[in-house]
């Protein structure tokens, strides 16, 4: 599960064993959890699941998804590229 940022008591990460997976980000803060499809030709993203979080939390990391867009497309490519190698 490679972390690939820590914003606001969050952590960004991908799980390792989803290789079919078009690009997502997957959020935790203690129990709550969510992760979120990126379509980057639309510079939008999709909520896929949301586990124990309020209204402000999924706000706040949507903002922050969409803060980091490019960022996470970038670490998405790199972590794909790993695990051809």
């Amino acid at each position: 599960m490679p972390t690939i940022l820590f914003v606001m008591g969050r952590r960004f990460f991908f799980y390792s064993n989803e290789r079919n997976e078009p690009i997502h980000i997957h959020a935790q803060k203690a129990e709550k959890e969510c992760k979120y499809w990126l379509d980057p030709g639309r510079f939008d993203i999709k909520e896929a699941f949301c586990f124990n979080m309020s209204e402000r939390d999924q706000r706040q990391v949507k903002k922050l998804v969409y803060e980091y867009f490019e960022f996470i497309e970038e670490k998405w490519a790199e972590f794909q590229r790993r695990k051809i190698e």
